[in-house]
């Protein structure tokens, strides 16, 4: 909406207003005829002109109509918001899975700006950026009373330009001060190793529009280095993943389901209203999957857990998920601005909302610092120590090659269990449910 600097802003207002109550009728005529607030508006009008003529500072018609539609969207849900010009183009860049910035997916709590979860080999993560840290100061500004989207620009920069976030985490008694430099953010949403023979593990940090045919290329790497080239099972990490794009989520589970649906949307609007189904083929076979969530995983992340822990498709363990069920439809405006509106839920394939509750997991494995046992592993007393024994049966001594071996496997399966527990945990469980299979 543009109006002339010579326009009064009373008379500019009445225009757009009797341009919208004509637009209006004629667009939700088919919805009961919703009266329209007319007094309301009036007095919306009024306050405009008081602000205008009144306020110790010239503001411009531009500046104040903008703030307006800013605090109307932001009174709605923390995920509604106004994007201006600059705001709606980098919503298209995040999306392809490359933009500037620090790399953390951030929300607006209490006043503060609150970590959803950094995104993985970003400055965020690398600094030690955690999900559920509070930003309370950006340099030297405190975010108190920020908006988040100026809380976002001010995070914003040059690549390779500094920046200080002073953060307040649970548990610790004082303040974090973390120095990071602004890159580049260059979103590889998909990696993946294998654990041991026959497992693999596949993280997936983000789900942006090249996020499908990356995990079906990562998971023929895996398949490649099987044994036999045939998987065992599979680990599906979406820890500290703040979400992203529906359709990747969507590519995600069905990669792992045969037919049913994968997740449901429903709002007010009819056409809001839709049901996904999965296609057939699972590229797994049937075989045994582990999803690996905690409470930074959001969003897109909770559709593809809660699709494949309805199905039965796949055990999930960890932490109880951020709980983000919420639909964001982004609508054009005339100005190349737009509005982000929160249209509709998302509700799993059993009909369960996800909104402010999350997905719980089905074994919960908290995160939990493990350091090595003092003594040898050999420090336990067995029959072959005791004086007088019987011997058993003769089998063929290992090889040299083989002792190395058990050795190498050993000392992985420890340094694994030091460096993250709950992945030790959730291959220990892929390896029960693979022999359970089996049998």
């Amino acid at each position: 909406m543009r109006f002339s600097p010579g326009m009064p802003l009373a008379l500019a207002l009445g225009v757009a207003l009797g341009t919208g109550i004509t637009l209006t009728h004629g667009v939700l005529a088919q919805k009961n005829k919703p009266d329209l607030p007319l007094r309301d508006l009036q007095t919306f009008v009024e306050i405009l002109n008081r602000v205008k003529t009144d306020y110790v500072e010239p503001v411009t018609d531009e500046a104040l109509l903008e703030d307006a539609v800013r605090g109307m969207l932001a009174g709605l849900d923390p995920h509604s918001s106004y994007l201006d010009k600059e705001e709606f183009a980098e919503i298209s860049v995040q999306t392809s899975g490359k933009f500037g910035g620090l790399g953390i997916e951030v929300q607006l709590l209490n006043g503060f700006v609150r970590v959803i979860a950094p995104i993985d080999d970003t400055p965020a993560h690398k600094a030690g950026v955690q999900a559920g840290d509070l930003i309370v100061k950006i340099d030297e500004t405190p975010v108190k009373g920020m908006s988040l989207t100026d809380a976002v620009k001010k995070m914003r920069g040059d690549p390779g330009s500094k920046i200080t976030l002073t953060l307040v985490r649970e548990g610790t008694a004082e303040p974090l001060v973390l120095e990071m430099k602004r890159d580049v953010i260059n979103v590889s949403s998909v990696r993946g190793r294998m654990l041991e023979p026959g497992m693999g593990y596949l993280r997936v940090s983000t789900f942006s529009s090249l996020t499908g045919k990356a995990l079906s290329d990562e998971f023929k790497k895996l398949r490649k280095a099987a044994p036999g080239g045939q998987l065992k099972g599979l680990v599906l990490d979406l820890r500290n993943n703040p979400g992203g794009v529906l359709n990747a989520a969507i590519e995600v589970s069905d990669a792992f389901l045969d037919k049913g649906i994968v997740v449901s949307i429903k709002g007010r609007v009819n056409d809001a209203n839709r049901e996904y189904n999965a296609t057939p083929g699972d590229m797994l076979d049937g075989k045994p999957i582990v999803i690996l969530v905690n409470g930074g995983s959001a969003s897109a992340s909770e559709i593809v857990a809660g699709a494949l822990q309805d199905h039965k498709r796949a055990l999930v363990v960890g932490t109880k998920t951020f709980g983000k069920g919420s639909v964001q439809t982004i609508l054009p405006l005339q100005n190349d601005s737009a509005i982000k509106l929160t249209t509709a839920r998302y509700y799993t394939p059993s009909g369960r909302s996800i909104q402010a509750e999350g997905i719980g997991p089905d074994i919960t494995i908290r995160p939990v610092k493990v350091s090595k046992p003092d003594g040898a592993p050999g420090d336990f007393i067995s029959e072959a120590d005791l004086t007088g024994r019987l011997e058993g049966d003769k089998r063929p001594a290992e090889t040299p090659e083989q002792l190395a071996e058990r050795k190498k496997d050993q000392d992985a399966q420890q340094q694994l269990a030091e460096t993250d527990y709950a992945l030790y945990e959730a291959l220990n469980l892929l390896k029960g449910m693979v022999i359970v299979g089996s049998r």
